[in-house]
């Protein structure tokens, strides 16, 4: 079957964030379908945007098609990105006919976080005769307007849910991997029956055969820690204002006399204030490290012992979460302290660590303590329990098969 996706910001490893299709287009290549993913030229997520030139560029990737729009470059969350956003959607519906030249599909997925998509969408569909599969990743408008804070009055927010109201009228199936959006949904014209969870993912084959020796640098780093005969609580990502790390930032200043160190890997707006906080505090046990390749971290999560995880505590998240650095964390069977308040929470459903209320620095301190108490066994079993419960129900090759089933 031909198989067109239509994510604005796709990425691959070659470009960077997103990787969720080009994971299941890999699967499904390989077992005979062929897949086009159509992306916008431009993404603030990716490290390296697409060679494009005139209006559409095509591109291989390990055997899958890439079609690039070309989009405009922006910064921040302004009238540029709203710009980026309907000149893709524009181009998908003047490109149809090209599109259908290069594939023409017998499933159509157009996946958001903007719903503005399913009119080129729908389009394809309707003029290949093909199933229709919306595929919500982030609910938008609601994000812009309980986390954004933007009025729902606004005519940019009054366009999208227009948009999204109609994706959900002409689509045959709602994907999501918010497993309690149906909820939402349902209040926006989507009829029961629709709705389907299928979450995030990882390729288990991948991340077992990654760079176990990680970055020289930060294993050099983590080598002295270890050294030293103590324990390293990691976190791996965004420094951002929805990352909780503050809260990490002061549990480690509860814990100065315990021979415990946190290491923060990555970057973002927040990294700056929160070396200040810690510069501020005195704190001799936090350590701040750069952002690796993609391939570089399961070595270093496997070099740690301690894995956090947090979320700011929002409404939005009652629909549930589903973080691809969670999977990371798993797969590295390592114990997870989960500081997140949402409509799920694997890491209680695998007892693979511990989860707290999100914000609290006492209760990370108490989680840390609680598990450095642990023997070496406990915490093993409990980190592999992660790792065998995602490998069950996360990785691609389950989820492209029950993508493919839920959908034909």
């Amino acid at each position: 079957m031909n198989i067109v996706i239509i994510n604005h910001y796709a990425g691959s490893p070659g470009h960077g964030m997103e990787y969720r299709h080009y994971y299941l287009a890999r699967q499904w290549t390989g077992l005979g379908h062929r897949v086009c993913i159509v992306a916008a030229s431009y993404s603030h997520l990716r490290r390296r945007q697409p060679d494009t030139g005139g209006m559409m560029t095509r591109e291989i990737v390990d055997g899958i098609q890439y079609l690039w729009l070309k989009t405009p470059r922006y910064r921040g969350n302004g009238a540029r990105r709203a710009l980026n956003m309907l000149t893709f959607a524009l181009l998908l519906v003047f490109s149809t006919k090209k599109i259908l030249r290069i594939c023409r599909p017998g499933l159509v997925v157009a996946s958001s976080p903007h719903p503005f998509i399913i009119f080129g969408a729908d389009r394809i569909a309707r003029a290949s005769n093909a199933r229709l599969t919306f595929e919500v990743r982030d609910l938008w408008p609601l994000t812009l307007t309980e986390l954004g804070g933007i009025s729902e009055r606004h005519p940019f927010i009054v366009m999208m849910q227009k948009a999204e109201n109609i994706a959900y009228r002409v689509s045959d199936r709602v994907i999501s991997l918010l497993p309690k959006a149906d909820s939402y949904m349902r209040e926006h014209d989507l009829r029961r029956g629709k709705f389907v969870y299928i979450p995030n993912g990882i390729d288990g084959a991948e991340w077992q055969s990654s760079n176990k020796a990680g970055n020289t640098h930060h294993m050099t780093a983590l080598s002295e820690i270890k050294r030293q005969e103590k324990f390293i609580v990691g976190y791996a990502g965004a420094h951002g204002p929805a990352n909780e790390l503050h809260a990490l930032i002061d549990a480690a200043a509860l814990m100065q006399s315990c021979p415990v160190v946190f290491v923060l890997i990555g970057h973002g707006p927040e990294k700056k204030q929160l070396r200040q906080r810690a510069g501020k505090k005195g704190l001799q046990n936090v350590v701040f490290l750069d952002s690796v390749p993609k391939s570089d971290i399961p070595g270093l999560l496997t070099s740690m012992d301690i894995l956090y995880i947090g979320l700011k505590n929002e409404p939005l998240f009652r629909f549930g979460v589903s973080p691809n650095k969670l999977m990371d964390y798993m797969m590295a069977a390592r114990p997870v302290i989960h500081a997140i308040n949402a409509g799920n929470d694997m890491v209680s459903e695998s007892n693979c660590g511990i989860s707290i209320a999100p914000g609290q620095p006492e209760a990370i301190r108490d989680a840390v303590i609680k598990l450095i108490n642990m023997t070496a066994a406990e915490r093993n079993a409990m980190g592999a329990r992660g790792r065998d419960y995602v490998l069950a129900h996360h990785d691609f090759r389950v989820l492209a098969r029950r993508f493919f089933e839920a959908v034909i």
